[in-house]
């Protein structure tokens, strides 16, 4: 993002190496809330866009996330 503008750029790939990896979106504003959640298996991928109503992303469980910055792989 760019200077706290949404930039449709703005995603992540998300690749479950183990079942069970969960993802859920947070959303902007005075409260932060959940407001998305999904669960991947092994070899799933997800693909996430940060939006005027998602600010953040959490990962749990063993996957790999792609972004513009790099790719990251979560613990177990």
């Amino acid at each position: 993002m760019d200077g706290g503008k949404i930039n449709g750029d703005d995603y992540i790939v998300v690749k479950a190496i183990d079942n069970g990896v969960s993802i859920s979106g947070l959303t902007r504003g005075k409260d932060t809330k959940f407001h998305h959640s999904e669960k991947l298996d092994r070899g799933e991928v997800m693909i996430a866009q940060f939006t005027e109503h998602t600010s953040a992303i959490k990962i749990r469980g063993k996957a790999q996330i792609y972004t513009k910055h790099g790719i990251v792989e979560t613990g177990e």
